[in-house]
């Protein structure tokens, strides 16, 4: 019976574990420092209009982001790009769906110059001589 609840404990604790490694392939991706050094340059890299950078540092170091308790020099950047990556995703949904459903009702007679499929009418381009 203790054999049985020793090896069903052992199972639990490797599913409760925290991470050893700090990214998601595991031993053969980058040492702890190596991890704190990418993450830091994706986070600042993702300021220079370059959002999808936070993407994948949150998808790299996925078990960072899961276990917030391991690696908490590196869990502060990756925290930093899911939250920067979650705020352009609604800025940038917000105005696309601004355009979609507001359209011509929402900007009027400004909505003629914003778009974008009649620029080629207004330049001349359409026109085969």
């Amino acid at each position: 019976m203790e054999e049985s609840q020793s090896n069903n404990n052992n199972g639990n604790s490797i599913i409760l574990s925290a991470p050893v490694w700090p990214t998601i392939d595991g031993p053969l991706g980058l040492t702890e420092e190596e991890s704190l050094s990418y993450a830091r340059r994706f986070f600042q890299y993702g300021f220079a209009l370059l959002p999808l950078l936070w993407a994948v540092n949150c998808f790299y170091f996925w078990p960072v982001l899961r276990h917030s308790t391991s690696f908490p020099r590196i869990h502060r950047y990756v925290l930093g790009s899911a939250v920067g990556f979650a705020v352009f995703t609604i800025v940038l949904s917000s105005w696309a769906l601004t355009f979609v459903i507001g359209g011509e009702h929402l900007f009027g007679s400004a909505w003629d110059k914003l778009v974008m499929y009649n620029v080629a009418d207004r330049l001349g381009l359409t026109g085969w001589s």
